[in-house]
């Protein structure tokens, strides 16, 4: 089945976009049509980090300049990507009818496609996150970083009680320290949301990381075997076995469940 799956952050710096990356690599490889679109409208670089320079993008899509399939350039990794526009010009193209209109948009144009949404909680990002078939959320060891993914399961739960979600740890020294945020984030959200918030797995540091982003190459091309990439690719493979499916969507559920006490 197709699906749309967005990623999102509560704060900046987390590595949102390398693990958009990797993970449209990991699914590309496991023979899936990936698209990667890059919906952030304030500080958009899929492109950049991949050294592409696309002559269409979102806004030209959104304005009827062309169709995703005309926009959307092939990446040697076995990807497509959509690039987007930064500044004021992006946020015009994707506030209102636009970020309503993409997600149909990417549907009819890929098998698999990943939103790399803006960090925050930004109007438009809530409103992508909940047209997504997931969400998944990134976050690390940091408190504002814990503070602020808490704040998007939040919110994304008033906005598509229905729809799924799960946590991302990245950029830690290991599983056990991943599980440990992890369960910091997963209590706070059964304690005050009424619904877990499942692990869907763990992303190691790696030096190799930053490497690849000033290569301007995928990570998984550039350094295959990193523990990051393997991490990543352990990610994609959990996803395509359907084994999350169950975990995550119980969270929506129950939260749906807990709507009215939780306010």
């Amino acid at each position: 089945m197709s699906r749309l799956i967005a990623v999102a952050s509560g704060k900046g710096g987390v590595g949102k976009t390398v693990l958009a990356i990797g993970l449209a690599q990991a699914l590309a490889e496991a023979g899936r049509d990936v698209l990667l679109a890059d919906a952030d409208p304030g500080l958009a670089n899929v492109d950049v980090q991949l050294g592409l320079a696309p002559p269409r993008d979102v806004a030209a899509v959104l304005a009827g300049q062309a169709t995703v399939a005309e926009a959307a350039l092939r990446h040697e990794a076995g990807f497509r990507v959509l690039a987007g526009r930064s500044g004021g010009a992006g946020l015009a193209a994707l506030e209102g009818k636009g970020a309503a209109r993409l997600p149909a948009l990417l549907r009819a144009a890929a098998g698999d496609a990943l939103l790399d949404l803006g960090a925050g909680i930004g109007p438009v990002a809530r409103r992508l996150a909940a047209a997504a078939d997931l969400l998944l959320v990134i976050v690390t060891d940091q408190p504002t970083s814990l503070t602020d993914a808490y704040a998007v399961l939040k919110l994304h739960r008033r906005d598509a009680p229905g729809r799924s979600a799960g946590v991302v740890v990245n950029d830690v020294p290991d599983a056990a320290v991943g599980a440990r945020v992890h369960a910091t984030l997963d209590t706070a959200c059964r304690r005050f949301l009424g619904g877990e918030a499942p692990l869907l797995g763990t992303v190691r540091r790696d030096p190799r990381v930053p490497a690849a982003i000033r290569a301007q190459v995928p990570l998984l091309t550039r350094h295959p075997d990193a523990p990051a990439a393997r991490d990543i690719r352990a990610l994609a493979q959990r996803l395509l076995a359907g084994g999350v499916s169950t975990s995550v969507e119980a969270a929506p559920a129950a939260w749906s469940r807990a709507a009215s006490r939780a306010g």
